[in-house]
């Protein structure tokens, strides 16, 4: 019987490889300047999302308050 020990790594691997080679074959049929233009819209979005997400932490944090300093007793 062909059964096999059921195992996703190497099928992921090779998908992955295939999806590397369409990139390939994609920049090698639409040029270079298609893929300028793609990573500039990639980085756009990518400095958007960074920025609204920056923003978002400074409105989710607690703000500080102020804690009184107890004065040491003495003995």
């Amino acid at each position: 019987m062909g059964y096999r020990r059921r195992d996703t790594r190497p099928r992921m691997a090779l998908w992955m490889l295939v999806a590397l080679g369409d990139a390939i074959l994609l920049l090698a049929a639409v040029g270079v300047p298609v893929l300028i233009a793609l990573l500039s819209v990639v980085i756009v979005a990518g400095s958007g999302v960074a920025a609204w997400r920056v923003t978002r932490r400074g409105a989710l944090a607690r703000e500080e308050t102020a804690v009184p300093v107890l004065s040491r007793r003495r003995a």
